[in-house]
């Protein structure tokens, strides 16, 4: 195997194990940055709705409390649920893969019940009380979907509308009846905000730039390795092969009208071709006194 082909080989077995390497810590990297940033979306959407909560417990219940309807027809604006899931249905017209919900195990509004799931979901909060928050995937039809959950209990407040249907507003019963939504306990956990982010967007932007990566990677190794292979045959083959003609020709007997090898510079190649020359001058002077003799 000729000495550029070893070059080769050993610098492709060199880059293959680093390139390798690289995309293996880049493939991880991007793709940690990618359930990063999904994270952070699902966080900042709770917070979103966080603050509609607070706004309608501020600004919206005190405004509608004084309505004079609010005796004879019960508001939901008044809600803080209500208003936070209301105001991100309006996002979900645009982003339909983003979900909140509000799922309650024994809700008045029937919408607001937990499925599966999101039972489990509630019964990790029952089970833990000290959780705070938890944050998981599962599969969705649209495909794979984080989601960020946070407790809520039945605070005093709550308790108004949801101890005992007899204490409960006479215009909730009548909009929701009374076979729902009742005996919350204070300081019970009774559900849990969920929001659902979906995954399938970052992690295929990640594999994009992943792809992009290697594929610039290897451009650059392959235009590395042609300008390597140039300069090996500049500054060692080609010097090499003309050291090597020389010596055929000086072992059929050419002695005389081989001119020396040129000498620039004083790395191996140089003192190399320096030692080669000494050698044929005194294989020079050798014959000459052979044939004197």
């Amino acid at each position: 195997m000729k000495l550029i082909w070893k070059f080769n080989l050993i610098l492709l077995l060199v880059f293959g194990l680093g390139l390798g390497i690289a995309g293996w810590v880049s493939y991880r990297f991007l793709q940690s940055n990618a359930q990063e940033q999904v994270g952070q979306q699902a966080r900042l959407m709770m917070e979103t709705a966080q603050s509609a909560r607070q706004y309608t417990i501020k600004q919206i219940r005190p405004l509608l409390q004084s309505h004079p309807s609010r005796f004879t027809t019960f508001l939901p604006q008044t809600v803080p649920a209500y208003s936070a899931t209301e105001s991100f249905n309006y996002l979900r017209a645009k982003y339909s893969d983003y979900t909140y919900k509000e799922a309650t195990l024994n809700p008045t509004n029937l919408r607001d019940r937990a499925t599966d799931w999101e039972t489990d979901v509630v019964n990790l909060f029952r089970n833990d009380t000290k959780r705070k928050e938890v944050v998981g995937e599962r599969d969705t039809p649209t495909g794979r979907s984080m989601y960020l959950a946070r407790p809520i209990s039945a605070d005093p407040p709550c308790l108004a509308c949801h101890d005992q249907p007899k204490g409960a507003p006479a215009a909730m019963i009548k909009a929701y009846g009374t076979a729902n939504g009742f005996g919350w306990k204070e300081g019970e956990i009774v559900g849990a905000q969920i929001v659902s982010v979906p995954m399938a967007l970052p992690f295929h932007l990640a594999d994009e730039a992943w792809r992009q990566l290697m594929l610039s990677l290897g451009g650059v190794f392959l235009f590395t390795l042609i300008i390597l292979d140039l300069v090996l045959f500049a500054v060692v083959v080609s010097p090499i092969r003309r050291m090597s003609a020389m010596a055929d020709e000086i072992s059929l007997g050419n002695l005389q009208n081989l001119p020396e090898f040129p000498v620039k510079g004083k790395d191996e190649i140089s003192v190399l071709a320096g030692s080669f020359n000494r050698l044929r001058r005194s294989l020079v002077k050798a014959m000459n006194m052979l044939e004197q003799e």
